[in-house]
C-alpha cells in the first residue's frame, strides 16, 4: 500500500434536466407501491413515466420498500441502464433516511458503472442531501489489499449527479457542501476501519490522520511511544506494551474565531485487540482490526467540522494502541496508574479499551470543554443488549438525550442506556483506586461506571458505545457495506451543529 492515503470518493453534482434524456451510464429512479405500482421520480415527462412504467411492470416491479429493479436503457432513455428503487408507500412525508437508504441500495448494486444520475423526489434541502449522502455511501468500495485485474477494473461509481429543479439555489449549494463533506469523512472511517491490522499500526493510523487534516484549520499533534510514558498516560502505555508497534495519543484542535462553545470528543483507537494475555477465541478475532472505529469516527469528524466550518470549537483525542499477548504484555493482577495518577487494577487485559479512554478522557479535561463525548467500541455487552445495528449511549440525562436526538436526525440507531448506581460498587479493588471490570451482567452498564470515575466532576458526559453497528458482518443493506461502517460520524456532526443552532442545552 502507498504511504500517501486519500480517502476515494465519488465526485456529487446536482443539476437539471430530465433523467431520460441525461447523458449518463445509469439512471436512477424512484418508485411507489402506491396505486399498484407509479413511479414517482419528479423530473420525469407524463409519456416517459408510461413508457418506464410498463417496462419495469413486464419483470415484476413492485415499487415496495427496497426493491431493486435494472432494466436496459435502450429505446427508453440516453443511458444504458435504468435501476428502479422501490419507497413503499409514499402517502407520508419521506424521512432523510428513507431516501437516504433508498439512494444506497441503487448505487450499491451498481459496481463497474461509472457515472449516475439519480431523480427523487426530494421536496427539501435535507433530503436532497440525504439522497446524495446514501448515494456516495452506496457505492463505496474498498480495493486496497487487492491485486486482481478483474477485481481493480470493476470499480464503484465515480460520479454521481442529483437532478433537482432548483440546482442553484442557495439551499441546495449548502446541501451539496454538506453531504461531500460527510461522505468525504464517512469514507476515511471505512477505509481505516478496513485496512488490514498489518497495514495499520498506531503510527500509521496517526500518519492518516495527519494527512486528513493537513490542508485544514485543524492543529494536530502526536506523542509517541516515549512522549506518553514521559507524560504519566499510564493506561495507553500498558495496553500498548505487549505490542512490538507502540501506542500513539493523537491530539485535533479546531478553534475558529469567535466560537463561544467548546466540545471535546475522545475516540477509542485499538488497532487490533488480540484481547492481550486475556485472549479472545480466535473464531472472529479478524474483525477486531474494527476496534479503531471510535478514533477512525473522531478523526473524521474533525475534518467534516473544518470542511463545513463550524463555528464552534472542539478539541478531539484518538488513544490508539495494539493490544498484544507479547512477552512484555500487561498481566491480569498489574496495577497502573492512569494520566492524573488514579490507580486501576487491571483484572482483564481484554478490557483495554476503557483503560485508554481514561487516559484521554483526563486529558480532555484539561482543555476545559463545555462537555465531552466518547465513542468507542467498547463491549460485547452492547451487541448482546442491542444487536447489530444499534448503538447504546449512557451518560449525564442531558448529554444521552442530546445525542439520540442528533442520531435520529443523522439516521443512525443509538439507544438510551440507563446507569444503575449498583453497578458502581462491584469496580471496587482491594488493592487500587478502581479495577477495570465489574460483573459479567450489564456489562455494556458498568464499563460506563468505569469510564465516570475519570470524567471531571460537572462536566457533562455523553459515553457512546458502538461495539454492534461499528463493523457490519452480516448482509449489506442500504448504504451500509460489508464491513467497516464509519458509523457515529453523522450523529457527531448532528450534535456539534445541534450546540450551535441551541436545539441542544446543557
Amino acid at each position: 500500500m502507498s504511504e500517501n492515503y486519500t480517502p476515494k470518493v465519488p465526485g456529487l453534482t446536482v443539476k437539471s434536466g430530465n433523467p431520460l434524456t441525461t447523458v449518463t451510464d445509469v439512471i436512477i429512479i424512484a418508485t411507489s407501491s402506491d396505486a399498484k405500482f407509479s413511479i414517482v421520480s419528479p423530473a420525469m415527462t407524463t409519456a416517459g413515466k408510461v413508457k418506464v412504467r410498463r417496462a419495469l411492470l413486464a419483470v415484476g416491479a413492485t415499487g415496495k420498500a427496497d426493491e431493486v429493479v435494472r432494466i436496459a436503457g435502450h429505446g427508453l432513455s440516453s443511458a444504458a441502464v435504468i435501476v428502479a428503487v422501490g419507497l413503499g408507500s409514499v402517502k407520508d412525508a419521506l424521512t432523510p433516511e428513507q431516501l437516504r437508504r433508498a439512494a444506497g441500495n441503487a448505487t450499491r448494486s451498481l459496481m463497474g458503472f461509472k457515472k449516475v444520475a439519480i431523480d427523487f423526489p426530494t421536496m427539501s434541502s435535507d433530503q436532497l442531501c440525504a439522497v446524495l449522502e446514501g448515494a456516495a455511501l452506496g457505492a463505496y468500495a474498498f480495493s486496497d489489499h487487492k491485486h486482481s485485474t478483474l477485481q481493480k477494473s470493476r470499480s464503484a461509481v465515480s460520479s454521481i449527479t442529483v437532478l433537482s429543479s432548483n440546482p442553484k439555489d442557495p439551499a441546495t449549494k449548502t446541501a451539496l457542501h454538506r453531504a461531500r463533506a460527510l461522505t468525504h469523512a464517512v469514507v476515511f472511517a471505512r477505509d481505516a476501519i478496513n485496512t488490514s491490522p498489518l497495514h495499520l499500526p498506531p503510527e500509521v493510523l496517526a500518519s492518516r490522520a495527519t494527512q486528513l487534516l493537513a490542508d485544514t484549520s485543524v492543529t494536530i499533534s502526536v506523542l509517541d511511544e516515549k512522549e506518553l510514558l514521559a507524560g504519566g498516560y499510564g493506561g495507553i502505555m500498558a495496553v500498548g506494551q505487549g505490542s512490538a508497534r507502540p501506542p500513539r495519543l493523537i491530539r485535533m484542535s479546531y478553534q475558529p474565531d469567535g466560537a463561544t462553545q467548546h466540545i471535546a470528543i475522545v475516540g477509542k483507537g485499538i488497532t487490533f485487540d488480540t484481547g492481550g494475555i486475556s485472549l479472545k477465541p480466535p473464531a472472529s478475532m479478524h474483525e477486531m482490526k474494527a476496534d479503531m472505529s471510535g478514533a477512525a469516527a473522531v478523526i473524521a469528524t474533525m475534518r467534516a467540522v473544518a470542511d463545513l466550518n463550524l463555528p464552534i470549537a472542539v478539541t478531539a483525542y484518538a488513544a490508539c494502541a495494539e493490544n498484544m499477548p507479547g512477552g512484555m504484555a500487561q498481566r491480569p493482577g498489574d496495577v497502573i496508574s492512569a494520566y492524573g495518577g488514579r490507580t486501576i487494577e487491571v483484572l482483564n487485559t481484554d478490557a483495554e479499551g476503557r483503560l485508554v479512554l481514561a487516559d484521554a478522557l483526563v486529558r480532555a479535561a484539561q482543555d476545559n470543554p463545555d462537555a465531552v463525548i466518547d465513542i468507542a467500541t467498547l463491549t460485547g455487552a452492547a451487541v448482546v443488549a442491542l444487536g447489530h445495528r444499534t448503538a447504546g449511549v449512557l451518560g449525564d440525562d442531558s448529554m444521552r438525550n442530546i445525542v439520540v436526538a442528533a442520531a435520529e436526525t443523522a439516521g443512525e440507531e443509538f439507544w438510551p442506556m440507563p446507569m444503575p448506581v449498583e453497578l458502581r460498587a462491584p469496580l471496587d479493588s482491594l488493592v487500587a483506586d478502581i479495577a477495570n471490570i465489574g460483573i459479567r451482567e450489564g456489562g455494556m452498564l458498568s464499563a460506563a461506571w468505569f469510564l465516570k470515575d475519570f470524567v471531571a466532576k460537572d462536566l457533562p458526559w455523553a459515553h457512546l458505545d458502538i461495539a454492534g453497528p461499528a463493523y457490519n458482518s452480516q448482509a449489506p443493506h442500504g448504504y451500509t457495506h460489508k464491513g467497516g461502517v464509519g458509523f457515529g460520524v453523522r450523529t457527531l456532526v448532528n450534535v456539534l451543529e445541534d450546540f450551535i443552532s441551541g436545539v441542544a442545552k446543557i
